[in-house]
């Protein structure tokens, strides 16, 4: 019996090698997974910018792409480059799944509690709005410059962003941790075919309009 031929999905901007940094939507048995950083300390399979992949990916080379808390550390004029690239980089009917923190989210809670009020601990310690909107604070007095956010995004800023880079539909909600998330879909995507990949998760919320349905106490 043949092996199963595995989809490739980018992490674009994957940080360090971690089992964890891939969300779980991308099954092992069924994705294969390719690692994409600036920084070659973490050890990627590419280095490169993802506001500029050219000559390190091919057009139309990836089914998925998924991107977490890395798109905050661009700068505002490489933005909308950037999500040129994701939807360069991916096949006509692919995807992206993006998580950045939700601008709106924490200024409602900058307003309640104040800037340094701590919002949740993290691995990396405790995190208030302000690591939130600039970046941990901890790293990057300990060097890590590249933790540094350059910029923010809400729901409507980002679909606004990946419409205008070529993305045909844009799917946004509200984490539970000060994050936002979104499905980017190219124009061949079909939206019936990607929902049931979420339909154990929290994400299941992008595609309510469909039926799907959200998994008792699932994570995002």
């Amino acid at each position: 019996m043949n092996e199963q031929v595995k989809k490739c999905v980018l992490n674009a901007g994957a940080g360090p090698a971690n089992a964890g940094r891939l969300h779980f939507a991308f099954a092992p048995s069924a994705w294969a997974e390719v690692r994409l950083d600036i920084d070659a300390r973490a050890l990627p399979d590419l280095v490169g910018s993802f506001s500029d992949m050219r000559g390190i990916i091919d057009d139309a080379r990836f089914d998925a792409l998924w991107s977490s808390h890395a798109v905050e550390h661009l700068h505002a004029h490489e933005v909308i480059p950037a999500f040129r690239e994701f939807r360069r980089v991916l096949k006509p009917d692919g995807f992206a799944l993006i998580t950045c923190p939700d601008l709106s989210a924490i200024a409602r809670y900058l307003l309640a509690e104040g800037s340094e009020a701590v919002a949740y601990n993290s691995p990396a310690g405790q995190i208030r709005p302000i690591d939130m909107l600039y970046g941990h604070g901890v790293s990057i007095a300990d060097g890590q410059i590249s933790m540094a956010h350059n910029t923010g995004f809400t729901a409507p800023r980002l679909a606004r962003v990946a419409l205008e880079a070529g993305f045909a539909q844009v799917r946004t909600m509200e984490g539970e941790c000060f994050d936002l998330w979104a499905i980017l879909l190219a124009p061949e995507a079909s939206v019936e075919q990607i929902a049931p990949m979420f339909a154990d998760t929290a994400l299941a919320e992008l595609f309510a309009d469909l039926g799907v349905k959200q998994a008792a106490s699932s994570p995002a």
